[in-house]
């Protein structure tokens, strides 16, 4: 079955330097490497997309080379691109309630986490999704923590002085609520801020936390675990026209090959962190672990800084967030 992209969209992705797909040649997105894991859950959509023999191809366009990472949400909630991998805090521009899915305590581990996919919260989160004509095919979140050059961070009182840099808007504004100095910058240039003295402490992700060698200029880490501050929501999205236009067999193959890329990518995830924690180890690196009753003060302080800001800006933001902690 082959479906057209309305004539804007097609002059509109030529304008773009891309060419028009059809139905049956979709356009995948997004801004990591092949070895990444995000590129793996959209591998195994397209290869069992392509195993259920439906006439239905997926093109996958990694490393930026379609769009740019922060510029996929907007052509693809107007058919310029089929599905994408995406941070959803990304299009917290055009979505303020997106912001809500990299916040700090509002997440506590992998299997929460997966229950979030799961409840009403989400249910809001991708009604907001529907009114740009995007859907979720794959939910999937990934997890980070912290560390300190010369000391390990687990509690608020923690980081009292220290100059840090934080992964996202609602992490900067609670840390400068416990006390720290926030210096921005992309987690790529955390390893020379830390070796220039320009930083004491940093907090990302698992996984940049290995790929950047973090673990040579750091005396501490506390990796995800049973408790985790820093959650970010990054699913497979794809245009909800596009999808309705394809035929019911088509259909059928994506969501069947969404279910195994999910249960994959909850998986993986749950690994990331585990590796993070064996490379820092390896190296020598102190290892903390944080508590509850240390969540819950991180939480505390997170309602008075981060989760007062959202609400602040986000009109029926009280609501997403009373939403979201009725997750148990």
């Amino acid at each position: 079955m082959n479906i057209k992209h309305t004539a804007t969209a097609g002059a509109l992705a030529l304008i773009s330097g891309t060419v028009t797909a059809s139905a049956t040649d979709l356009r995948l997105s997004h801004q990591w490497s092949d070895k990444d894991v995000r590129h793996q859950v959209a591998q195994i959509v397209a290869d069992e997309v392509a195993a259920a023999d439906v006439d239905l191809q997926i093109r996958i366009f990694p490393t930026q080379s379609l769009f740019k990472a922060r510029e996929q949400y907007k052509p693809l909630s107007r058919g310029q691109l089929d599905m994408t991998v995406l941070p959803l805090s990304y299009a917290g521009g055009q979505q303020p309630a997106y912001n809500l899915t990299l916040m700090p305590g509002l997440v506590k581990n992998h299997d929460h986490a997966a229950r979030m996919n799961e409840s009403p919260f989400m249910e809001a989160i991708e009604a907001k999704m529907a009114d740009d004509d995007v859907m979720v095919l794959v939910h999937g979140y990934l997890a980070g923590g912290f560390a300190g050059k010369d000391k390990c961070i687990t509690a608020p009182a923690d980081v009292d002085g220290l100059q840090m840099r934080a992964a996202g808007k609602a992490f900067e504004q609670m840390l400068a609520g416990a006390g720290a100095s926030i210096a921005s910058m992309a987690s790529s240039e955390i390893y020379n801020a830390m070796q220039t003295g320009v930083l004491d402490a940093a907090n990302t992700s698992s996984s940049s936390f290995v790929s950047y060698r973090l673990y040579e200029q750091v005396g501490c880490y506390t990796p995800a675990g049973d408790y985790a501050l820093w959650f970010m929501y990054q699913p497979l999205l794809m245009n909800k026209s596009t999808f309705e236009g394809l035929s019911d067999a088509q259909q059928a193959a994506l969501l069947t090959a969404a279910e195994k890329a999910q249960a994959f990518y909850l998986e993986e995830a749950k690994k990331e962190d585990a590796e993070s924690r064996r490379v820092f180890e390896e190296a020598g690196v102190e290892i903390a672990a944080m508590t509850e009753a240390e969540f819950n003060a991180w939480r505390d302080l997170a309602k008075e800084t981060s989760y007062k800001a959202f609400v602040a800006d986000v009109p029926d933001g009280q609501h997403l967030l009373d939403l979201a902690f009725a997750v148990e």
